[in-house]
């Protein structure tokens, strides 16, 4: 029990920090640098050790199957931390970013179920990217790269993020059940994403190089 509470407290402590994240993007006018800045909340989030669902899900292929109900607290924690965070900006004279996640918000509700899913995936894609780069990688350089890269190309792209949107719908006090839909098929496609990598680099991609080793060995 004490290590699922810690799990939902760090994806809460997420949660906010992709709040914050959400804050400073809606409050540029300048998207590029909205897109950029947008990125600080992954950067605590990955330096912090918190839990983003989006970071965690490819991990889903290489762990035991009990990691899954382990994603749902994950899941549940950023749901909850965004939350938080749009409704405290909203008691704030910050609360004008709410027209502009208004606006954000209509686009989503008006566009189709599939390519919902199919933006959601490509954002998936570079999630994964960021939190295993920032893993993997040695060099300094090279991990706040991973971060700031992908975060900045989802966003430019129109990608679409499920935790970033829990926040938007918040800010923007359009919750309703045909949201919570749209956002379950975002959540799907940002998993479908999140998992591709992992399952190329577990399957396809190791059994060509063991498949070239037995060749040079013979």
């Amino acid at each position: 029990m004490r290590k699922f509470f810690d799990i939902f407290l760090r994806a809460a402590a997420t949660g906010i920090m992709i709040g914050i994240g959400g804050v400073v993007y809606l409050s540029c006018d300048n998207k590029y640098i909205g897109a950029a800045l947008f990125g600080t909340g992954l950067f605590v989030i990955l330096s912090f050790g918190f839990n983003l669902y989006t970071g965690k899900v490819g991990y889903a292929v290489e762990k035991e199957s009990r990691y899954l109900g382990e994603l749902g607290i994950i899941w549940l924690g950023n749901l909850c931390g965004t939350a938080a965070a749009g409704g405290l900006m909203l008691c704030t004279r910050a609360k004008g970013i709410g027209e502009k996640a208004a606006e954000l918000c209509r686009v989503k509700m008006q566009d189709t179920l599939p390519s919902l899913f199919i933006l959601a995936f490509f954002c998936g894609v570079l999630m994964f990217i960021a939190a295993d780069g920032y893993r993997n990688i040695e060099s300094s350089v090279g991990k706040h790269l991973a971060i700031f890269l992908p975060v900045i190309v989802f966003i430019l792209c129109g990608f679409e993020h499920c935790v970033a949107n829990m926040f938007y719908f918040t800010a923007a006090k359009m919750w309703s059940l045909p949201a919570l839909g749209r956002l379950l098929v975002m959540t799907a496609g940002n998993s479908a994403g999140g998992i591709m990598i992992p399952l190329l680099r577990k399957g396809f991609i190791r059994q060509s190089s063991a498949k070239k080793e037995t060749k040079h060995a013979a």
